[in-house]
């Protein structure tokens, strides 16, 4: 097998592509050929040793990805080999093969292809799992979606319009904004006009009737957090989902109080962990969405395997439009 190798987390440069041994599945893991992976922030940030998650020196990068099981470890009953396949088990992904952990993989069911497969897991679990049963939407509700252009942010509008709510999708271009209303958002704002610094909230305001958005979902953070928590709707729910802009903000605890609102963490990860049947059970949902056609990730492009590092430079440009996805 070939994997690209971090020996020295110091940055996507000191990544190399090396040959190694294919291992052998232990009990409970799956050796799996991967077909496709998908770059998300936390791929970047876990090689440059900013990443709350720190593996042991040396590992290979590639938190989600699909393929096809080639081999199964002891007690693994629910997986054979020749099985179609997603994870998202953290590392491992940006290779030939990777052994998985046979509880974090996701079998796809017929007509489920590899590219969506490998960029489908973080996006589509994070935003279900904030907008429906953290926030608890409902249809007729107004959805304020930052960052709304991006993995999570596609998703996102795609659950909502499902949920039958209103969706006002916020993002950094015109183009970004015409992608959203391509993806069923009812309305657009584009901050880098409506700054957050300038008329942010005036633009929420005056698209929400002066009422506010119900839910507000945020991945983003930073500058925009106090200014949308500021428009929201009397009961309004904050969904507090990520911080791609950097800075964790500090909201003053008074505006919840004077809105009647909630401010409400969103950590999938932990989600799944805590409640692994309730979670399966959300998986199932999303699969079935898919089938239907109600959901279906917004692939920006694919790129060789072997182009990772133009890949990281893309991203890192803040230019992609839902996910970049390597192949083999």
């Amino acid at each position: 097998m070939h994997a690209w190798l971090c020996e020295n987390p110091v940055g996507v440069e000191a990544l190399t592509w090396k040959e190694l041994p294919t291992p052998e599945p232990k009990a409970g893991e799956v050796l799996i050929e991967i077909k496709a992976a998908s770059l998300n922030f936390p791929d970047l940030l876990i090689v440059q040793n900013k990443y709350q998650m720190k593996p042991p020196l040396p590992f290979v990068p590639g938190s989600e990805y699909a393929g096809v099981v080639r081999a199964v470890g002891e007690g693994v009953q629910h997986l054979k080999v020749g099985q179609n396949v997603a994870c998202l088990s953290g590392t491992g992904g940006f290779g030939t093969h990777t052994l998985a952990p046979a509880a974090l993989c996701m079998p796809l069911p017929d007509g489920f292809g590899h590219v969506d497969a490998a960029a489908f897991i973080m996006i589509y679990a994070t935003s279900y799992h904030a907008l429906i049963d953290r926030a608890a939407l409902k249809a007729g509700e107004t959805v304020l979606i930052l960052g709304a252009a991006g993995g999570v942010g596609t998703a996102a509008i795609q659950i909502a319009k499902a949920a039958g709510a209103r969706v006002i999708a916020a993002a950094s271009t015109d183009e970004k904004c015409a992608l959203c209303r391509e993806l069923g958002a009812d309305e657009t704002i584009n901050y880098s006009v409506h700054t957050p610094q300038g008329t942010l909230r005036d633009e929420i305001k005056r698209l929400t009737g002066g009422n506010g958005p119900d839910v507000i979902y945020d991945p983003v953070g930073g500058d925009f957090a106090e200014p949308a928590f500021r428009s929201i709707a009397w009961r309004g729910r904050y969904l507090v989902v990520g911080f791609a802009s950097g800075p964790i903000p500090n909201l003053p605890l008074n505006l919840p109080l004077l809105k009647g609102a909630s401010l409400v963490g969103v950590f999938w990860g932990n989600f799944a962990k805590n409640e692994p049947k309730a979670n399966a059970q959300m998986m199932q949902t999303l699969a079935g969405m898919y089938l239907q056609g109600q959901i279906k990730p917004v692939i920006d492009q694919t790129l060789p395997m072997s182009e990772l590092s133009k890949a990281y430079a893309i991203m890192g440009s803040r230019a992609v439009k839902g996910k970049l996805v390597l192949v083999n």
